[in-house]
C-alpha cells in the first residue's frame, strides 16, 4: 500500500512539474554575462515579482508566468548597480521572445509573440515623432528666450502647447481605433488619466464587451466613477 501511495505521488508530482505554463518569456540578452532578471506584473496595485532568473554565463533563458488574460508586465535587469532597466511590454498566452543587449537594454529590445504588443509599439511610435517635435520646440525656445526674442518664445510656448493638447487628442483616437484591444483602456489610464472626464468616458463607451469586461476595463470604468464622485464633492 505504502508503495503504491509512492508512486503516485511521484506521478503527480512529475505530473505538476510539466503543467504548461500560461505565458513563457525566451529572452536573450546579449553581452550579459552574470546578473539576475526578474519577471514583473502589477497585482492589486502592487508591483510583483512572478518569475526570476540568475544568469551565469547563458544570456539565454527562460521566465514563466501564470496569466488569466492580457497583461502588462516588466522584464527588469539587476546589474547590482543603481541603474534601473526596465523593459515594459504586453504578454498575451502563449511563448513570447524579448532579444535585447547589456549595452542597450530597453533600447534594443525587440519583442515579439503578442498582438497587443504590436499595439502599445505602433502608438509609442506615434508618440515618439510628437516628443521629437516637442524637443525642437524647446530648443528653439530655449535660443529664443536667451536671444531675448520674447515674441518668438511666447509663439514656440503657444505651439508646445497645441501640440500638448494633439497628444491627448491622438491618444484618444489611437484608442477609439483600437476598442479591441486591452491597450485602449491601459492607454487612458496610464497616458491621460488626467484628460478630461468626457474624453474618458467616450473611451470607455467604445470598448467592445470583451474589453470592458477585462482587467484594464474594469480598472477605467472604476477609475471613471471615482473620478465623477470626487468632481460632484467639488
Amino acid at each position: 500500500m505504502k508503495k503504491t501511495i509512492t508512486f503516485l505521488l511521484i506521478i503527480l508530482t512529475f505530473a505538476c512539474s510539466n503543467k504548461p505554463q500560461d505565458l513563457v518569456v525566451k529572452t536573450n540578452i546579449k553581452g550579459l554575462k552574470k546578473g539576475t532578471v526578474y519577471l514583473k506584473r502589477v497585482i492589486d496595485t502592487v508591483l510583483v515579482t512572478v518569475d526570476s532568473v540568475i544568469v551565469n554565463g547563458n544570456p539565454e533563458f527562460e521566465l514563466y508566468a501564470e496569466l488569466d488574460e492580457p497583461d502588462l508586465f516588466i522584464l527588469d535587469l539587476d546589474k547590482n548597480s543603481k541603474e534601473e532597466d526596465r523593459i515594459s511590454f504586453f504578454a498575451d498566452k502563449g511563448t513570447m521572445e524579448i532579444n535585447t543587449t547589456l549595452k542597450h537594454f530597453v533600447a534594443d529590445a525587440v519583442i515579439k509573440g503578442s498582438e497587443q504588443q504590436k499595439i502599445l509599439e505602433d502608438y509609442q511610435k506615434l508618440m515618439s515623432r510628437l516628443n521629437n517635435r516637442n524637443l525642437d520646440f524647446i530648443k528653439e525656445r530655449f535660443e529664443a528666450e536667451r536671444n531675448g526674442d520674447t515674441a518668438t518664445a511666447n509663439t514656440i510656448e503657444k505651439k508646445q502647447n497645441s501640440l500638448f493638447k494633439n497628444r491627448y487628442l491622438q491618444t484618444v483616437n489611437f484608442a477609439l481605433n483600437h476598442n479591441d484591444s486591452e491597450v485602449a483602456p491601459y492607454l487612458a489610464l496610464s497616458e491621460i488619466y488626467n484628460a478630461n472626464t468626457n474624453l474618458l468616458d467616450t473611451i470607455h463607451a467604445s470598448l467592445t464587451p470583451r474589453i470592458k469586461n477585462s482587467k484594464y476595463g474594469k480598472e477605467l470604468q472604476k477609475f471613471l466613477e471615482e473620478r465623477k464622485l470626487d468632481e460632484k464633492s467639488n
